[in-house]
C-alpha cells in the first residue's frame, strides 16, 4: 500500500536544519514558535512563512530570524514535550463516541487503507478490521468493522505497570510509546483483542526516523511497543473526523460528541443525535455484560444495502504478511 504524503506537522529535525530558519521561542512563545528571534530594533524586512510547533503556517519578518542550528536539538525536546503533555490531558468538554452501521458496511475496506496509511502501519497490522461475521448457520453473514472500542471503564489501562496507557479527559484510550516497555499486559487484558505489538521495525526512511513523536498520531512506530486504533486524535484536535470515517464511501461510520448527543456520518455529513439514533435502531456494544462500557455502539445488520459477498481479508494492493520459517535443522 502506498504511503500517504506525510504532512509538515511531523515536525522532522531535519526539516528544521534543510529550511535554515526558525521563529525564536523566546520573542513569540506565546505562539508556540520554535527557534530563537533575534532581538533588537531593527528595520522590517521581507516577510516570510515558518511553522509553528502544532503546524501552523505564520508569516513574520526575515530581520527576526536566525540560523536555528544551535537551537535545532532544544527545540525537537520542547516540540515532544508540548505534544506529550496535551496528548495526555485531551480535549476538554467531549467525550467521543462512534457509531458503525453494519447494515451499510460493504466491506470496501477504505477505512483500514486510510487508517493504516496515516500511522504507518505494516500491512498485517490493523488499528480497524472489517471480520466476515456469522451468528448463526440460519441467518446471513455480514461484515463488521472492529476498531478500539475506548471503554469508559478500560482493563488494559490498569494492568499496565509503566502508565504507557492511558484514558483521556475526553475519553480517549491512549499508548504513549516513549514510555511502553513492550511487556504485552495491556494485549492480554483486552478482552476485544484490539491491540498489536510491533514485531518488526516500521518500513520508514532514515529522516521518517528522526521525526518528533506524536502520542495523538503514534508515529514513528516502534519496534518492540504497542499500537492501537487511537479515535484519530490527531484529527479530532483539528475539528476533523477521524481518518476511517471520513474515508468510508457507504455511511458505515458516525462519529461525535457523547455530551453534545450529536454524531456526524462521515459520507454524507449528516449530524443526528446519538441517542436517538441508537434508540430507534437497537444499538448495542459489544459483551456489555463484562463492564467495559464501550463508546463504540453497532446498528444491527437489518435491511442491509449490499449482499454479502466472501471476499479476502487481505486490501487489494497489498501482499499478505510473509510468513517466518521454522527450521528443525
Amino acid at each position: 500500500m502506498k504511503k500517504k504524503d506525510k504532512s509538515k506537522e511531523n515536525g522532522s529535525r531535519r526539516d528544521f536544519l534543510r529550511s535554515g530558519l526558525v521563529l525564536g521561542a523566546g520573542a513569540v512563545a506565546g505562539s508556540g514558535l520554535v527557534a530563537a528571534c533575534s532581538s533588537g530594533a531593527e528595520e522590517e524586512g521581507t516577510k516570510v512563512k515558518v511553522m509553528t510547533t502544532d503546524g501552523r503556517l505564520v508569516e513574520v519578518d526575515s530581520n527576526k530570524l536566525q540560523p536555528a542550528s544551535e537551537a535545532i536539538e532544544e527545540n525537537y525536546g520542547e516540540l515532544l514535550t508540548m505534544r506529550q503533555k496535551r496528548g495526555r490531558e485531551g480535549l476538554a468538554g467531549h467525550h467521543w463516541v462512534m457509531v458503525i452501521d453494519l447494515s451499510r458496511c460493504k466491506n470496501a475496506r477504505k477505512c483500514m487503507a486510510a487508517c493504516q496509511g496515516a500511522h504507518e502501519l505494516r500491512p498485517e497490522q490493523h488499528h480497524i478490521n472489517v471480520l466476515q461475521m456469522q451468528d448463526s448457520e440460519d441467518t446471513a453473514p455480514y461484515y463488521m468493522p472492529k476498531p478500539c472500542y475506548h471503554c469508559d471503564n478500560p482493563p488494559c489501562t490498569k494492568v499496565c505497570p509503566v502508565n504507557a496507557t492511558f484514558k483521556r479527559q475526553d475519553g480517549i484510550v491512549l499508548i504513549d510509546n516513549h514510555r511502553c516497555i513492550g511487556c504485552r499486559f495491556c494485549i492480554a487484558g483486552c478482552p476485544y483483542s484490539a491491540r498489536v505489538f510491533n514485531w518488526f521495525e516500521p518500513d520508514l526512511t532514515a529522516e521518517e526516523k528522526e521525526r518528533v513523536y506524536d502520542i495523538e498520531l503514534n508515529v514513528p512506530q516502534k519496534r518492540g511497543t504497542i499500537s492501537k486504533c487511537l479515535f484519530s486524535a490527531d484529527r479530532l484536535r483539528k475539528g476533523q473526523l477521524p481518518y476511517c470515517v471520513s474515508a468510508c464511501p457507504n455511511g458505515v461510520y458516525y462519529f461525535g460528541d457523547k455530551l453534545e448527543d450529536a454524531v456526524t456520518n462521515g459520507t454524507s455529513g449528516e449530524t443526528v443525535s446519538f441517542s436517538e439514533l441508537i434508540k430507534e435502531n437497537a444499538g448495542y456494544t459489544q459483551h456489555e455484560e463484562l463492564g467495559t462500557k464501550p463508546q463504540v455502539y453497532y446498528l444491527p445488520p437489518k435491511n442491509r444495502m449490499f449482499p454479502y459477498k466472501k471476499e479476502s481479508i487481505y486490501l487489494e494492493e497489498e501482499p499478505k504478511p510473509e510468513q517466518e520459517s521454522h527450521s528443525t535443522n
